[in-house]
């Protein structure tokens, strides 16, 4: 049996300022679309529904992160300041080649570390959890070896 995850989804407010920060951290636009009416409602079980779709990609092709922003029906509950031990989704994480600039970047566009410090992982990763745009937990990751 063959199975490969195709992408991650998110829900967003803003998906303007969402492409533009992931852009920012490296990924790339693949398409932005609308996905809307009955067929749609099918597969997610709302019913009639209009959502604008935005996927993004990484550059090796091999992630991707659907971005959504729910025109209808309303969005019902906002779980991105969840603590990381809540319990369901946590966050997407990402390996980078340089965790500094990449901090250095997005921090422009608004993220924050979680904590107060990038921690090293023994002489394997530097680590550290952001708060990107809309507060979305992403974890970076910078393989020393």
């Amino acid at each position: 049996m063959t199975i490969k995850m195709d992408n991650i989804g998110i829900v967003v407010e803003d998906l303007t300022s969402a492409i533009e920060f992931f852009t920012e951290l490296g990924l790339e636009l693949e398409g932005r679309a609308m996905a809307d009416g009955e067929w749609a409602g099918r597969v997610t079980g709302l019913g009639d529904q209009s959502v604008e779709v935005a996927m993004m990609r990484t550059p090796d092709g091999h992630g991707r992160l659907e971005l959504s922003r729910f025109l209808k029906p309303d969005v019902i509950a906002d779980n991105r300041r969840a603590p990381v031990n809540a319990l369901g989704y946590l966050r997407v994480m990402f390996e980078v080649e340089d965790l500094d600039d990449t901090l250095q970047r997005v921090s422009q566009r608004g993220a924050e570390l979680v904590s107060d410090e990038v921690v090293q992982y023994q002489d394997v990763y530097r680590l550290c959890y952001i708060r990107g745009v809309e507060g979305i937990l992403i974890g970076l990751a910078q393989k020393l070896r």
